[in-house]
Parts: structure tokens; C-alpha cells; sequence
């Protein structure tokens, strides 16, 4: 499965082929965040969500007909696969909760925060970064709406980073161009940030 990689920045297989990725959240965060990293060369991912494939999913989340019905981390899962059969890929149907997530992802190297609400976002966050302070967690805050594409940024401190325009809210509605662009930031930091510890 290598010469699928080939056109990879150079060196960049050899090493995200040995990386664990855990994703908190498949939705419309989540599952793109999976699909990049996943043709990006990512060996390993940790997946979990408690939710099925809903019709109103398929605006922006990576989800096709077929899959409406089922738990999102089964199609996930199957999609993923069809990128990359070699990918290996544990998945969990079920809340993602503060009794839980420590065991849950405990084999990560860096986490992926993909949840919808701004409380859960923030017990993870600030949980994660407690209890594994030396791991990264990256996450998502501000993706909704139709804002000015100039307005998406990254912000890092320390362990965390936050990617987004940091002030929308669900009110305003989700669009798939806008959430995929935050999404794809997200995988993007994420192989930058082990690429970089890898390669120091």
C-alpha cells in the first residue's frame, strides 16, 4: 500500500504510518478530520462517537445514503477502508464521556476534540491537558455560518491548539465548505505537529 503514499511529502509515510490518531466526535468535524488523515498516510486511528447516520448528516459530514442508519462509526470505518485497506482502526459506539475518554484514548499520540457542544469541548480540553500534558490535543471552535474564509486561523498554546474563526455558534448554521476547511486545518495541524516532533 506504499505506492499509494508515493506522492507524499518525502519521509512523511515512514513516519504517520506508525502514528495513533484518536478522534472524539465523527461527525461533521470528525469524519473529514479521519477521511485526510487517512489519505494522508496516518497508520492508526482511534474513532469513537454514540451516534447513527442521520439524513441532515450528509451536508457536511462524510456520509453517503447507503450509510443512513447506521452507527457512524461502522460506515466511517468502512469508508476509511475503502481509502486505505491497511489502516487500522478501533472504534467505539458510545458517549464519549469524563469517566471514559482516559481509557479510551489512552494508546493516542494526539487527540482530535470533534465535539458539538461548547461544554463538552471544554471538560475535554481541559481534562486531556491534565491528565497527559505532554500529548496534543487539537479542536475546533467556530465553524458555522458563511464568515469570511480570512477569518479561519490557527491558535497554539502549548499543548493545544484551536482551529476556526473562535466566535460563531451553531445558531448561524453549517455549510459543508466552511466546516471542511476547519476540518482540514485540523488534519493538517495534526500532521504537522508530528512530523515536526518526529523529524527534531
Amino acid at each position: 500500500m506504499s505506492e499509494m503514499f508515493s506522492r507524499n511529502v518525502p519521509d512523511s509515510f515512514n513516519i504517520l504510518k506508525e502514528v495513533t490518531v484518536g478522534i472524539a466526535g465523527c461527525g461533521g468535524i470528525g469524519s473529514n478530520v479521519a477521511t485526510s488523515l487517512t489519505r494522508s498516510g496516518v497508520g492508526s486511528l482511534i474513532i469513537a462517537d454514540m451516534d447513527l447516520v442521520e439524513i441532515t448528516n450528509l451536508n457536511r459530514q462524510h456520509y453517503f445514503q447507503d450509510d443512513i442508519g447506521k452507527t457512524k462509526v461502522d460506515a466511517l470505518s468502512t469508508h476509511l477502508h475503502n481509502i486505505n485497506p491497511d489502516l487500522k482502526i478501533i472504534t467505539h459506539f458510545g458517549k464519549v464521556t469524563r469517566r471514559n475518554y482516559l481509557d479510551l484514548f489512552k494508546n493516542v499520540d494526539i487527540l482530535i476534540e470533534a465535539f458539538d457542544l461548547a461544554e463538552e469541548k471544554k471538560w475535554l480540553i481541559e481534562g486531556w491537558m491534565k491528565n497527559n500534558p505532554t500529548l496534543p490535543i487539537i479542536g475546533g471552535s467556530g465553524l458555522s455560518g458563511t464568515g469570511k474564509t480570512e477569518l479561519l486561523k490557527v491558535q497554539r498554546s502549548g499543548q493545544l491548539t484551536l482551529c476556526g474563526d473562535q466566535e460563531s455558534d451553531m445558531s448561524e448554521g453549517l455549510i459543508a465548505p466552511r466546516v471542511i476547511m476547519v476540518a482540514n486545518m485540523m488534519a493538517y495541524e495534526t500532521i504537522f505537529q508530528i512530523l515536526k516532533d518526529r523529524k527534531s
